[in-house]
Order: C-alpha cells, then sequence, then structure tokens
C-alpha cells in the first residue's frame, strides 16, 4: 500500500484491473495481430472505394451499376466496423494503461501509432458516408435491405439528418486528416499536461506535493480546511499554465466554429447542432430540459444551502462539491472496497439478483481500477473491450461515501454495457444523454437501499446527504458548465479570449446558478475540468443532467411496475442504441421530451428528498 496523502487519511484503496485477458502488453503478439488486421482491412477498404467514386446522379439515383455499387457500400460497411472494433480494441487499452499512469512510454508510443490507423480509416469510410448522405431514400433502402447492413438503419437514417452539413469527398477527408494534428492534439496535449502536473497543498499541518487525483481524492475528506487547501492548491497549479490552457480550449471551439462555418452553405450550422444530434436529442428537447433546471435551480439551492448549515455555515465553498457529510454523532469510516462492492451489489440486487450478480462478477473478474498512484489520471469511467464486448470501469477509490456513489455510478455504465452485447456492433452506440441514464440509475438504486438500511440517524443522515447532493450537482452545477461553454462558444466566434475573459465567463456562470449558496464562485474551473477539452465531443455537460432526471424519471416507475420493470427497463437500455431519446421516452415511458411536463414533473417529485433532509439539519443545529 502506498503513503500518500490521501491513504495516510483514510488507509484504503482499490483494486488495480487486470486487463491481460485483452491484451498482456503493448508488444504482445495479440495486439501485433489485430493491428495488422486492421491494415488488412484497410487495404481492402480501399479496393472497394474506387467502385463509389461519381456513383451518384444529381438526384442522389445510381446511373449504372446499381447492384454493384450497392453490395460494395455494403461491403465496405462490414469492413469498416471490423477495422473500427479492433482499431477501438487496441485504443482502449492503450487509454487504459496511460490513465493509471500518465508517464507509460509504451502506452505513449503505442497511442501515438494509431493516430495514423485512425486518420486511414477515418478517410477510407469518408466515401460511403458521402454515398449514405447524398443518396436518394430507395438507393439507401437498397443499401439497408442486406443482413450485414439492416441492422444500421437507425444509425444510417440518424446521420442523414445533418446531410446538408455534408462537404465534398476531398474536404472531408482533409478535416479528418488535420484533425489527428489539430483539434486532438490540443486534447492530448491537456490529457498529458494535467496528468504529470502536480500541486501543493497543506495536509494535517504539513505542506505536500500531490498529483491531481490525490488532491480531488482529498476534496472528499471531511475536514473543510483540507478540501479548501487542496482545491486552492489545484487551481494554483493550473494557473501557473493557464496560458496553455487557454490556447488550448480556445484552439478546440475555434476548430469547431471554423468547421460549423463551412458546413453552412445550405443553412445556418450552430454550435449546439452537433452535441444534440450526436445525443440523439432535438435542439427542442435540449431546451425544455434546460428551461426545467432553471426552473429547479431553487430546490437545488435549498439543497446546498441544508447542506452548508449541517456544515455550521450558511453556504457551500467550491471545494464542498464532493464533500462528505460532516460527522454527526459517530467518527468517519473508510469504507474498504470489497464492503462497497457488497453494498452496491446488495442494492442493485434489490432491483433484480441479476444486477446484483454483475456487480460481484465484475469485481472477481478484476474488471475495477481503483488504485491511488502518484501519475494517475484524475476521474472517473466506464470503457471497454469492442472484441470482447467486455466493460471496464476506471475510479480512484480511497473509501469515501461519494467514492462509493462514483463506483456504483460508473458500474451503472458497464451493466448497460452488458445487456447490449449481444446486439449488433452498430446498435450497442448510444447517444450521451441516454449513456447517464443507467448510471444514474445505479447512483439512486444505492442511496436509497443504503438509506432504507441505515442502523441510526447519523448514518442516515449521511446518505442523505448524497440523495440531496444530487441536486446542486446536477441541476446546477452541470447548468454552469453548460452555460459556460455556451459563452466560450458565443465570444470566441468573435476572437480569442484571455485567461481574465475565460474566469470572468466562468463566475458569471457561477454566479447564476449558485446563487447565494456559494460563497465564492470557481473561477479556473475552466481550466481544471476535463471536460472541456476532450475533442471527440462538445458540450460534455448537458447529458449528465439529463441522464440524472432521465433515469429519476425512470426510477420513480419502478415501484408502480413492480415485477414488470426489470425486463421493461433492461428493453429500454437495449433501445438506447437504435433510438432517438424522444422516441426512447415515448415508447417505454409514455412521455414526451421535447415538453416540459416530464422534466418539470420528475424535478417537483424530488421536493420530498430536499424538505426530510432540511428536517434533519434543524435537528441537528438545534442540538
Amino acid at each position: 500500500m502506498t503513503t500518500d496523502a490521501t491513504n495516510v487519511a483514510l488507509q484504503v484503496q482499490g483494486p488495480s484491473w487486470d486487463l491481460d485477458d485483452e491484451y498482456e502488453s503493448t508488444t504482445s503478439a495479440n495486439l501485433k495481430a489485430d493491428l495488422e488486421a486492421v491494415d488488412t482491412l484497410l487495404t481492402q477498404m480501399q479496393d472497394l472505394n474506387p467502385r463509389l467514386d461519381g456513383a451518384l446522379d444529381a438526384s442522389g439515383a445510381i446511373g449504372t451499376d446499381r447492384d454493384a455499387v450497392i453490395a460494395a457500400a455494403q461491403g465496405l460497411f462490414v469492413l469498416s466496423e471490423r477495422a473500427g472494433v479492433t482499431l477501438s480494441n487496441v485504443a482502449t487499452f492503450a487509454n487504459c494503461l496511460l490513465s493509471v499512469d500518465a508517464n507509460h512510454a509504451a502506452a505513449q508510443s503505442l497511442q501515438g501509432r494509431l493516430q495514423s490507423y485512425w486518420k486511414r480509416l477515418a478517410e477510407l469510410g469518408e466515401p460511403l458516408s458521402q454515398l449514405l448522405n447524398r443518396a436518394d431514400d430507395e438507393v439507401v433502402d437498397a443499401y439497408l435491405n442486406h443482413p450485414d447492413t439492416s441492422a444500421c438503419a437507425f444509425q444510417v437514417r440518424h446521420g442523414r439528418e445533418r446531410r446538408h452539413e455534408q462537404l465534398v469527398l476531398g474536404e472531408e477527408n482533409l478535416i479528418s486528416a488535420l484533425s489527428q494534428d489539430g483539434i486532438h492534439a490540443w486534447n492530448r496535449l491537456y490529457t498529458q499536461l494535467s496528468g504529470t502536473m502536480s500541486c501543493t497543498a497543506e495536509v494535517d499541518g504539513e505542506s505536500r506535493t500531490l498529483g491531481l487525483a490525490q488532491a480531488a481524492s482529498l476534496m472528499q475528506r471531511p475536514d473543510e480546511a483540507t478540501r479548501a487547501a487542496a482545491w486552492r492548491g489545484v487551481n494554483t497549479a493550473f494557473e501557473m499554465h493557464e496560458e496553455t490552457c487557454a490556447a488550448a480550449i480556445n484552439a478546440i471551439a475555434g476548430w469547431r466554429l471554423e468547421v460549423a462555418r463551412k458546413r453552412s452553405t445550405v443553412k445556418p450550422v450552430h454550435f449546439l447542432d452537433g452535441p444534440a444530434h450526436m445525443s440523439r436529442v432535438s435542439r427542442a428537447t435540449l431546451d425544455a430540459m434546460m428551461s426545467a433546471c432553471e426552473q429547479g435551480a431553487p430546490l437545488a439551492r435549498r439543497a446546498a444551502r441544508a447542506m452548508a448549515r449541517a456544515s455550521g455555515r450558511e453556504q457551500m465553498g467550491p471545494w464542498d462539491l464532493r464533500a462528505p457529510a460532516p460527522l454527526i454523532g459517530t467518527e468517519a469510516q473508510a469504507i474498504e472496497f470489497a464492503d462497497a462492492i457488497d453494498l452496491i451489489a446488495n442494492a442493485y440486487g434489490e432491483v433484480h439478483e441479476d444486477m446484483g450478480a454483475f456487480i460481484h462478477m465484475m469485481a472477481k473478474r478484476g474488471w475495477i481500477e481503483g488504485t491511488v498512484t502518484p501519475n494517475k489520471r484524475p476521474g472517473a469511467f466506464c470503457t471497454g473491450f469492442a472484441k470482447s464486448r467486455h466493460p471496464r470501469v476506471y475510479m480512484t477509490y480511497s473509501g469515501s461515501n461519494s467514492d462509493v456513489i462514483t463506483l456504483a455510478h460508473e458500474l451503472g455504465h458497464a451493466f448497460h454495457s452488458w445487456v447490449m452485447r449481444e446486439l449488433p456492433d452498430s446498435q450497442r452506440s448510444y447517444g450521451m444523454s441516454l449513456a447517464e441514464t443507467a448510471s444514474t440509475f445505479g447512483e439512486t438504486s444505492v442511496r436509497n437501499a443504503l438509506l432504507a438500511r441505515a442502523p441510526d440517524s447519523a448514518r442516515a443522515f449521511a446518505i442523505a446527504w448524497e440523495e440531496v447532493g444530487a441536486l446542486p450537482t446536477f441541476l446546477l452545477n452541470i447548468p454552469v458548465r453548460f452555460s459556460f461553454e455556451q459563452a466560450l462558444y458565443e465570444r470566441r466566434a468573435k476572437q480569442p479570449l484571455r485567461p481574465a475573459e475565460l474566469k470572468e465567463i466562468m463566475n458569471d456562470a457561477w454566479s447564476r446558478w449558485y446563487g447565494d449558496a456559494m460563497s465564492e464562485p470557481d473561477p479556473m474551473f475552466w481550466a481544471t475540468k476535463l471536460h472541456f477539452y476532450i475533442s471527440g465531443v462538445s458540450f460534455y455537460n448537458f447529458p449528465y443532467s439529463f441522464g440524472y432526471l432521465f433515469s429519476t424519471g425512470v426510477y420513480q416507475r419502478r415501484e408502480e411496475l413492480g415485477d414488470e420493470f426489470y425486463p421493461r427497463y433492461v428493453a429500454l437500455l437495449k433501445d438506447t442504441g437504435r433510438m432517438s431519446a424522444e422516441a426512447l421516452a415515448e415508447k417505454h415511458l409514455g412521455v414526451k421530451l421535447d415538453e416540459p411536463q416530464f422534466w418539470t414533473d420528475t424535478i417537483e417529485r424530488l421536493t420530498p428528498s430536499v424538505e426530510r433532509f432540511e428536517a434533519m439539519v434543524d435537528a441537528i443545529v438545534g442540538q
């Protein structure tokens, strides 16, 4: 066991994950064979591509050799899917290694080698994309009328909704080729920077040098002084690199805005069009949800103020976002990882025994990473290997209640992918809005199960703390990120923003949403939050609020459906890869997401939880 500052406090950590059933190392024979297989598949794609050149006339119909062209297109899809699955498998392995050790030289080298593969796959896949977007409906119907392609019908038709943005083949290939050393390079710069940075914080009366993941763990400590010191230490460290972070965030936003401008020849392309489409929600649904968040903000502020009062203060600080419940009549006890697994498995098992068995399987197979080490990247995520369809969960586990909830969240993602493992590859990819359904459902299940079996009022309070803490997170903090990113893109369209301007718009967003529930804003949140630097998707924020509210709406139907709930829940999860969010909600819940009613009703049903927590706090403060 390491002796870093986090473990001195909690004396526990999670296990390291086992990746050997995928690849034993970056030089293993099966990894080499997979890359060779990708080379072969890409060569076969290259040989087929000329058959698509000039196949469509001006009307979108195929002029001559219709059957041969469609057969070539179908063959390209099969080759592209196989190449993508194999390449993703290797990329996941490299990312897993680098997440645990940002200085892993062999993994860095492998990730660098993969860039050329991704470039080539994107370039060779563009002719098929062009054909499917430009072709008339009759051609698309014929293309989908085959066992190899029929499963991707939703994917194809959903993609055609944005065909007005399509550029000519040469321009699409140029954007794809340049992106690896353009927008994605800025993302890699940030992740490498954040993975190797250190900060200084006062811990237990001693100044310590910590990695960012370690410092983030300290922000879960019971004592406010340590949390505040860790928060200030992280912000101070990022202030030393604020010019680099500003250059990266400006470049990423500027790239997207310029590409959107280029795509606006038929009609204007807004910077929110892509994120909404990728999340498989309409702009109307996004507007309805954000409007409901604004209406629900006073309830979330009540929850935040009650949490502050329980700590003897009137307002929360920005270092309190992951703070544990204050000690009320009992000493804080770190939760051993094995105990956390049992807690989560039991809570999941109350929904259905298969869910509990899944949690134990994840732990038994070594598919969870939870160590506390200096070079780990901060954050938590669920990933998966595309070939085996085996999920992996990553986090830094140090034994807090918050860690247990984070683990439950990521295991929810893993369960989602697990129930979809038998589906065709083209139906296993879902929009970000629905990606948070199972994860947030898992959080809620664990909180409610823990609350129901709490042995005393002190522990009941600690669980209720986690429950109501979700409201400031999803109805205030996530909207802060959304509002900041909106303002960033609006102002970046005119000129790059200096660090001082980025701090200003972050402070404005913070004040707008938190109001008097927060003692001060977090001006460096634009630099410390890695989500703003993810190059594959912008606005990596609103899907979390969507997932929280949507999954809460799903959970609220659990009791009324009884034994019917679990099969219907699994059916809903399986449909996430072949339906829009609106169609899914109407089919499985009978509600309309592009209207405010579902969202406002869901938030309103959370009021009793806040009132119960406020009563607990009143009793504590009155003691």
